[in-house]
């Protein structure tokens, strides 16, 4: 039998060091009978042993639950047996799609009766007692479309659920199950969570309850795009532990498991959990009306790079670049104009554009709160009434230009042929200002503006004709960039322009 290189590497060191005390005391004693110590060298550790999670599976394992979900649909005659839920789940929810049964035929066949409605297996998650009356918090994406849920406890009992309330935007959900006397979790503080901590999971991946995964923190505050900031681990997650608790090393819950970065559909080394304390503020307004009231500016925001930071004079790239304002959105009754910085709300600093939803979105409507914002190479104060969210607008695009004045300098220089924008045109816009992109080439084109755009402002200086733009330009310095400040349709954003010398 070989020894696996796993082993030989674990015992292999500590053997040769011993040999080679050995050996050197032998050749000490050798030469003058002189008596050897072998001591350890200074900085060598003892290595700190694994963590037992033992007392930690049976601490919450209690109140760690499975979900199921059914749906009505019609009953189709196949032949054999279709897909599980298990499969079903995961093709749901990591490729969108449900899974296609490999014997369900291709076409509906003619005179069939329509066969009646019955509720059929939908998918697989799990979830955890928030409270020892019933209250169950799992993923919104969990009991999403679910006609039936159906909580089975640890102890095998089983309870038809009733959803309190599902908020998609956090992807939180809280079901209500009639019992009493629960073993409910721990609430864990977020704040005090490392990145590099042990962390466990307990859910039901592909249906087999109550199992057990651990690993560490990766990262917090970890941006994907949706509108939480997600704690990265490399605990193992699969379809069906959605919904699941994080748990930390106190027995506590730090988060809700929910996603996966994935290619094949499985766990490949990187999951991602909703923090509790945003889980909880969520929960709380669910239980309280059955929905998230969220406050809104009403303004399209973008990323502060580092050329458009140092091209307005900011020390660095800091804030959300306001590229729109709504119109009769309390962004634009507080006077916030495409173009501005936003660098604090109500006194809290924004390191990054995705700072911003997230303050306001936890702001209660109606809040009379202060902006700091960065225009035209100078500080500006705003105050603004939080608004509740609601869906985006449609985008408008502007008229096509009547007039097309000849811009010399503007086209020689940067590459660009603007005119006046109309009376009409301004209206529709709701702008003071601005010209008209005619024509496009380089340099402009390579900095990405195109025929339509509405150039707002060049050098942090507005642009309110075409004759003023185009003096403006000849009295550019040709050995540095300029800032260009320009609309398309409802949103502004900043492009950064080399001119011709």
């Amino acid at each position: 039998m070989t020894t696996p290189r796993s082993f030989t590497r674990l015992v292999f060191p500590r053997f040769t060091l011993a040999c080679s005390a050995l050996v050197a005391a032998m050749c000490v004693s050798l030469l003058g009978g002189v008596s050897l110590t072998f001591t350890p060298p200074a900085n060598a550790q003892s290595v700190r042993g694994l963590p037992d999670f033992t007392e930690l599976v049976e601490q919450v394992g209690p109140s760690v639950v499975n979900i199921r979900t059914l749906e009505k649909a019609a009953v189709r005659e196949t032949q054999g047996n279709g897909p599980d839920e298990e499969m079903q789940e995961l093709f749901r929810r990591f490729f969108g799609v449900p899974m296609p049964s490999p014997n369900a035929p291709r076409q509906q066949r003619p005179n069939r009766p329509q066969q009646p409605e019955q509720e059929q297996p939908r998918g697989v998650g799990s979830g955890f007692i928030l409270s020892s009356d019933g209250f169950v918090m799992t993923n919104a994406h969990v009991v999403d479309g679910a006609d039936q849920v159906l909580v089975t406890l640890p102890d095998k009992r089983e309870f038809k659920a009733r959803i309190v309330g599902s908020d998609k935007r956090s992807d939180v959900a809280v079901v209500k199950i009639e019992a009493t006397g629960l073993p409910a979790v721990k609430i864990g503080d977020v704040n005090r969570l490392k990145v590099g901590e042990w962390v466990m999971a307990i859910g039901s991946p592909f249906g087999l309850e109550n199992s057990v995964t651990a690993g560490i923190v990766s990262a917090k505050q970890r941006d994907t795009g949706d509108y939480l900031p997600f704690i990265q681990t490399d605990v193992a997650i699969n379809p069906g532990n959605s919904g699941g608790p994080l748990i930390n090393m106190r027995g506590e819950v730090v988060g809700i498991n929910s996603q996966i970065y994935s290619r094949s559909g499985g766990f490949m080394g990187i999951s991602f959990s909703i923090p509790i304390d945003e889980a909880v503020r969520v929960s709380e307004q669910l239980r309280a009306t059955g929905r998230v009231q969220r406050g809104r500016l009403g303004v399209q925001i973008d990323q502060v790079s580092k050329e458009v930071a140092e091209s307005l004079g900011l020390s660095k790239p800091q804030g959300a670049l306001v590229r729109g304002v709504e119109q009769g959105s309390p962004a634009e009754k507080a006077g916030l104009e495409p173009g501005d910085i936003i660098l604090k709300f109500d006194g809290k600093t924004l390191d990054k554009s995705a700072d911003l939803p997230r303050l306001v979105g936890n702001t209660k409507p109606g809040t009379r709160a202060n902006l700091q914002i960065w225009r035209r190479g100078s500080l500006r104060d705003l105050a603004i009434t939080v608004g509740e969210f609601e869906a985006d607008k449609p985008e408008k695009k502007a008229s096509a230009p009547v007039e097309k004045p000849q811009t010399a300098n503007a086209t020689k220089v940067l590459g660009l042929t603007v005119s006046d924008l109309t009376d009409a045109q301004k209206k529709e816009l709701k702008l003071r200002g601005g010209v008209r992109v005619d024509a496009v080439a380089e340099p402009a084109a390579r900095a990405g503006i195109q025929e339509g755009d509405v150039i707002l402002a060049l050098a942090n200086v507005e642009t309110p004709t075409a004759q003023a733009f185009d003096a403006m330009v000849a009295k550019l310095d040709r050995s540095k960039t300029v800032s260009v400040l320009i609309r398309r349709g409802e949103w502004a954003q900043y492009t950064v322009i080399r001119p011709n010398r």
